[in-house]
């Protein structure tokens, strides 16, 4: 399976078609995280890919 492109935002697949959520961007040495309804003007949160990976294994936002 191919993964998501680099520098490239995506809206969070929880959204479920929702304007304002949360997007994400993949790039080399980090994560990046925004709220979509900013409209890329607000802050920008960014994870080290360790953090990232740890994140994601944890699944607390899936619970």
């Amino acid at each position: 399976m191919k993964g998501p492109a680099f520098g490239v935002w995506h809206k969070s697949s929880k959204s479920e078609g929702a304007k304002a959520c949360v997007e994400v961007r993949h790039d080399p040495d980090a994560t990046l995280v925004r709220d979509s309804k900013d409209n890329g003007t607000g802050p920008i949160l960014r994870f080290a890919p360790d953090v990232w990976a740890d994140f994601l294994d944890s699944r607390v936002w899936d619970r």
